[in-house]
C-alpha cells in the first residue's frame, strides 16, 4: 500500500473540506480550490483530518493512491499558507518591473518582453529590479509560471546571466583557452 497515500492530511482552522459526488472542494481564508479524483480513488473527512482511500491494488490506482492525496495536501496548504516562488536576475542592466498585471523584462534582448500573469499569480520585485517573488494558493501554476519566466532568458553556461531560481546553483563552463 502506498505510504503516502495512507498518511491522513490534517485540516489546520479556518479551513474546510467538501466532497460533491467525486469533486473535492476546499474552501480557506485565502481563496478555494478543487480537484476531481480519478476512478476507484475515495476521500473519507473526518473531524479535522481526510484520509485518502483507494477501491482495489491495480497498478494504475496505487499509482494515482499517493498522486492524489498529495495534491488534495497541496490545495490544503495553499488555501492556508499559499506557495511562493522568487526568481533572480543576473546580468548587466537585466531588469524586471510591474505594470498592472503584466511583468516587464528587460533581459538583453532588443526590446522589453511583456509577460502576462495569469489569474491567481501576484508578483512583486525588489526596488533593485533584480528579484521576482510569485505568490499564489495553487502549487502547480505558481511553479508552472516561474518555469515560463525562466524560459524567457534561461542562465547562460558561461557567465551566468539570466533569470534562474533563488536557490539555484550554477556550475559554471570555464571559457576558452589561449594559444600556447
Amino acid at each position: 500500500m502506498s505510504r503516502i497515500g495512507r498518511k491522513p492530511i490534517t485540516i489546520p482552522d479556518g479551513v474546510n473540506v467538501t466532497l460533491e459526488n467525486k469533486k473535492v472542494i476546499v474552501k480557506g481564508p485565502k481563496g478555494q480550490l478543487s480537484y476531481e479524483l480519478p476512478e476507484g480513488i475515495g476521500v473519507t473527512i473526518d473531524n479535522k483530518t481526510v484520509v485518502v482511500t483507494r477501491d482495489s491494488d491495480i497498478s494504475k490506482q496505487r499509482a494515482l493512491h499517493g498522486l492524489a492525496r498529495s495534491l488534495i495536501a497541496n490545495m490544503v496548504i495553499g488555501v492556508s499558507q499559499g506557495f511562493t516562488k522568487t526568481l533572480q536576475i543576473h546580468g548587466v542592466g537585466y531588469r524586471a518591473q510591474i505594470s498592472g498585471n503584466k511583468l516587464i523584462l528587460n533581459v538583453g534582448y532588443s526590446h522589453p518582453v511583456e509577460f502576462a500573469l495569469p489569474e491567481g499569480i501576484k508578483a512583486t520585485v525588489d526596488e533593485k529590479q533584480t528579484t521576482i517573488t510569485l505568490y499564489g494558493i495553487d502549487k502547480q501554476l505558481v511553479g508552472q509560471v516561474a518555469a515560463n519566466l525562466r524560459a524567457v532568458r534561461p542562465p547562460d553556461a558561461y557567465k551566468g546571466k539570466g533569470i534562474r531560481y533563488a536557490d539555484e546553483v550554477l556550475k559554471l563552463k570555464p571559457g576558452k583557452t589561449g594559444k600556447k
